[in-house]
C-alpha cells in the first residue's frame, strides 16, 4: 500500500458527500494522494469512504479513526477487506478506543481500559476468517496511539499508529517507541491566519476542549504542558504547539519538523476560518501546500 508523505484530514460532519468527493478530486488535481476522513455521529465512515473511492481515481482514504466500539472485529474486517477488494487497495484503516463520554454517553456501550479493549479487538480481527473476495494485497491497520503502552500495542499487533493533536517532539518519542519499520502517520493542525491572537484563540480552544478528556489531557501533560496551560482560556505556549499558523512557510516548517522527528506521514487538517466547513482561502492553502506546489 502507497503510503504518501503529506496527506489531508478533514473533518467530515457538516458536508454532503457529493461535496466531499468534489473535495477529494480537487486534491487528487493538486497532487495529494491521501485523504483522512473521521468517525463522528454523521454517517457511516464506511459508506462514506465507498463513496469517496467511487468518485475518484487513485486517492487513498484512510479512516482517522473508527470506533471500536460502533462495530465488532468480524464486521472491521469485512468492511476493510472488503473496500481494498473493491477499490484496488485504497483503504487505510485506521481505528481508536474513543473515549468514554462517547462511547457510554452517546452510545451506551461500557467503556473497557482503552489498551486491553484495543488488544483483544485487534487480536479478535487477526483471529477472524475472512470467506470473501480478497484484495491483492493485505490491507494494513493502525490505530490511535498517543502513550507509550498503546504505541507498544502499535508496534506489536498492528501496522503502525496514527497519532492525534500532537507536536513533533511527541512523534520523535512515537517514533522511537515504534521502531524503524512501523507506519507513523501523525496529524497536524494548522491556519492560515496572520493574526497572533486570532491564530492563538483557536489554539487555545483546541486545547482547553482536548483537556477535558483524560486520553488527551494525559497526551499533553506527557508532552511537558501543565495545569496552568489548561486554566482559563489556556496559554499561548499550548496553542502554538497545537496549531501549525500564519502563511504558508511556517506552516512547511512544522511539517517538516514532523518529518525530521520520523513520521512516516503528515496528515495536515485545516481550522477553517469561516466557521465548521473550509472556505476558499482555507482550500488555497491546501494548494499552496501541495505535492505539485
Amino acid at each position: 500500500m502507497r503510503i504518501d508523505r503529506l496527506a489531508v484530514w478533514i473533518n467530515t460532519i457538516g458536508y454532503a458527500s457529493a461535496d466531499l468527493v468534489e473535495f477529494a478530486r480537487r486534491l487528487e488535481t493538486w497532487g495529494y494522494g491521501t485523504l483522512w476522513i473521521n468517525d463522528g455521529m454523521g454517517s457511516d465512515p464506511m459508506v462514506l469512504a465507498a463513496k469517496i473511492l467511487a468518485g475518484t481515481e487513485r486517492l487513498q482514504v484512510a479512516l482517522g479513526v473508527a470506533n471500536i466500539y460502533s462495530r465488532d472485529p468480524a464486521m472491521m474486517v469485512g468492511a476493510q477487506y472488503g473496500l481494498n477488494e473493491q477499490w484496488g487497495g485504497r483503504f487505510l484503516l485506521g481505528m481508536g478506543a474513543s473515549h468514554a463520554f462517547i462511547v457510554e454517553g452517546m452510545r451506551g456501550h461500557t467503556y473497557g481500559k482503552p489498551v486491553a479493549t484495543m488488544r483483544a479487538y485487534l487480536e479478535a480481527m487477526a483471529a477472524f476468517q475472512y470467506a470473501g473476495p480478497m484484495p491483492a494485497e493485505r490491507p494494513l491497520t493502525v490505530i490511535a496511539a498517543l502513550g507509550p503502552k498503546m504505541l507498544e500495542l502499535a508496534r506489536d499487533h498492528a501496522d503502525g499508529a496514527h497519532p492525534f493533536s500532537t507536536t513533533p517532539q511527541h512523534t520523535a518519542m512515537a517514533r522511537a517507541i515504534l521502531g524503524p519499520d512501523k507506519l507513523l502517520l501523525v496529524e497536524q493542525k494548522v491556519m492560515l491566519e496572520s493574526d497572533a491572537e486570532a491564530a492563538r484563540a483557536v489554539g487555545r480552544g483546541l486545547a482547553t476542549g482536548l483537556a477535558t478528556m483524560p486520553n488527551y489531557r494525559n497526551s499533553l501533560e506527557r508532552m511537558g504542558f501543565t495545569e496552568a496551560d489548561f486554566i482559563g482560556e489556556g496559554s499561548d505556549r499550548v496553542a502554538d504547539a497545537l496549531l501549525a499558523w500564519g502563511d504558508a512557510e511556517p506552516i512547511r516548517t512544522r511539517i517538516h519538523e514532523h518529518w525530521e522527528a520520523g513520521a512516516d506521514q503528515v496528515a495536515i487538517q485545516i481550522m477553517p476560518k469561516g466557521g465548521a466547513l473550509l472556505t476558499l482561502e482555507d482550500e488555497k492553502l491546501l494548494e499552496m501546500l501541495s505535492p505539485m506546489a
